[in-house]
């Protein structure tokens, strides 16, 4: 087996200037007599909306740490739930003819009767279909989260699917929250509160802008924080909580110290008036003798 990484020619709609700008795959082929070759192919855009399993796609960290913040919340919201699976950049396929898989940023499925170490959630064998999807748009890829995925999910029969739409308008960052809910046979846009957020029911979850970021609201609408930073402030909480047990433990120290100075210096003090009264009575007592030896007394 050999393994080769040329330089690849760019395909029509991978960018010219960097052809792996989208990501890569690796492509096996059988040189015959037990030989291979392993060829490393830069993905086209159109592989961003079918993904093949092993396929390494490109995201910008704001993309990524999103991802990231909504994926640890569902996974909180759904861990009393033994059924159900949270599942992030894995790709799907589906028991829909001609429709061919997906690889959704986020997706919460219930009713799974096994857990297993997906690469691919196949549908039709696990018999249940996510309940909500969520994407997180990236500039090369917002089309297809905006218009493609729209007509894709509803006809895959997602009932919830909703868009983290980051974009630029005049020249600053803008972020805005899509969702579509299945009503009878279709898709129809769900109506945000009058603070533009939506209610995810599965989850128990309202979803919305607050300063130009997404985040996730419990149902008295209070920001849910992101596991990291939930570890962290545990972490902070704990290292608070050693120095005050260490200082705790540094003062009883010191007490303990001064105390036993005191005890020392007045168990002193009182052996020395002990001294000191035995040598006035012997003094005394000798005193008495020789007064009685001079026949004083």
């Amino acid at each position: 087996m050999t393994t080769t990484l040329p330089q690849p020619t760019p395909s029509a709609d991978a960018p010219a200037e960097d052809p792996f700008r989208y990501g890569w795959r690796i492509v096996r082929r059988d040189l015959g007599d037990g030989y291979f070759d392993e060829e490393l192919v830069p993905l086209r855009l159109i592989d961003l909306l079918h993904p093949e399993e092993g396929d390494q796609v490109l995201c910008n960290y704001d993309h990524q740490r999103r991802v990231r913040y909504l994926t640890n919340v569902f996974l909180a919201r759904t861990a009393d739930r033994p059924d159900a699976v949270v599942l992030s950049d894995v790709r799907i396929a589906w028991d829909v003819p001609d429709l061919r898989p997906h690889g959704p940023d986020i997706m919460v499925i219930f009713g799974v009767r096994t857990i297993r170490n997906w690469s691919t959630f196949d549908v039709a064998q696990e018999g249940v279909r996510p309940t909500l999807i969520v994407e997180v748009t990236s500039p090369e890829t917002r089309r297809f989260d905006l218009y493609e995925k729209v007509d894709h999910y509803d006809l895959a029969g997602v009932p919830f699917y909703v868009i983290v739409d980051a974009f630029e308008r005049r020249g600053q960052p803008v972020v805005r929250v899509i969702g579509y809910e299945r009503a009878g046979m279709a898709y129809q846009t769900m109506k945000p509160d009058s603070r533009g957020w939506l209610w995810l029911e599965p989850l128990r979850v309202w979803i919305g802008v607050q300063g130009n970021e997404v985040y996730c609201f419990d149902e008295q609408g209070r920001r849910m924080g992101d596991y990291a930073d939930l570890v962290e402030m545990v972490i902070e909480s704990e290292e608070r909580v050693a120095e005050a047990l260490a200082e705790a433990k540094a003062q009883a120290r010191a007490r303990m110290e001064a105390e036993a100075r005191a005890a020392a210096e007045a168990e002193a003090r009182e052996a020395e008036a002990r001294a000191r009264a035995e040598a006035e009575a012997r003094l005394r007592a000798l005193e008495a003798e020789l007064r009685r030896l001079r026949g004083e007394g």
